[in-house]
């Protein structure tokens, strides 16, 4: 049996006003393109900075805010992916070229404005790392999520020592969740990415929008505070429409037909 082929819409161009873009052939650092077919509802959000290996520079990080602002009142979206336009790379962390010719007052503006970034996107653990190998302390969050996440004293380790970590170390400790073999394409980690789009992209979207929040809340508190940050999250799943036709499907057994509310 054939699966449906899969048309992505083209790449559009978020461009940050005011502001030189370091893109490919001068074009735009952040892209975002919906996907199609099967797919919809699945988003990726390109990241196309080749001279600087995608670091995080000014302009970088006002496109990609920008796009996530506008993505974040989109009803259709899903599902969203980051995936990288430079082949062998994700993102190198901190621009610190352009970092170097900021001021002091500049530096701390910006650095703010990435650590509401880093909150978005959840990755500043790994990002924190990189830093420290410069004889940066990490600024962006790494040392908050970091111990959230393996402990403090490996965190301790980590940061102190400015340690890099191989895709198959980072899987060991927990700080990713999958490693895959690369293909001859370069592109392995992304049909990964791609795939576990495709098992969350069916699931009732507001029960997955507030398991998240119930998660990354509950996180930050003590386990009964997260236990009512849980039936908050829950009472507001109650009524919709979506957790009615899931019930309606496991009795009749059929699948669900979510619609987001």
């Amino acid at each position: 049996m054939l699966r449906g082929l899969c048309l992505p819409r083209p790449w559009r161009p978020l461009w940050a006003r005011g502001c030189a873009s370091d893109g490919a052939a001068g074009g735009p650092e952040i892209q975002v393109r919906a996907l199609a077919g099967p797919d919809r509802g699945i988003t990726e959000i390109l990241m196309n900075r080749p001279r600087a290996r995608n670091a995080l520079g000014n302009v970088f990080v006002s496109e990609l805010l920008e796009a996530l602002a506008q993505l974040r009142e989109d009803r259709q979206v899903r599902v969203l992916l980051f995936r990288s336009g430079v082949k062998g790379v994700f993102c190198a962390g901190a621009d610190l070229k352009e970092r170097e010719q900021m001021s002091e007052a500049e530096v701390g503006v910006f650095v703010q404005r990435l650590r509401g970034l880093m909150n978005d996107i959840a990755s500043s653990a790994v990002l924190g790392l990189i830093e420290t190998t410069r004889g940066l302390l990490p600024g962006a969050g790494g040392t908050q999520r970091l111990p959230r996440c393996l402990g403090v004293a490996l965190a301790k380790e980590l940061i102190f020592t400015g340690r890099r970590l191989s895709g198959t170390q980072a899987h060991g400790l927990g700080l990713v969740n999958h490693t895959v073999a690369q293909n001859e394409e370069g592109d392995a980690a992304y049909h990964r990415a791609r795939a576990l789009a495709q098992e969350i992209l069916p699931q009732a979207p507001i029960a997955v929008r507030l398991g998240k929040v119930a998660i990354d809340r509950g996180m930050e508190v003590d386990i009964a505070s997260g236990m009512a940050i849980e039936g908050i999250c829950y009472a507001q799943n109650i009524p919709t429409r979506d957790r009615l036709e899931g019930m309606a499907a496991f009795r009749e057994k059929r699948p669900p037909k979510f619609v987001g509310e």
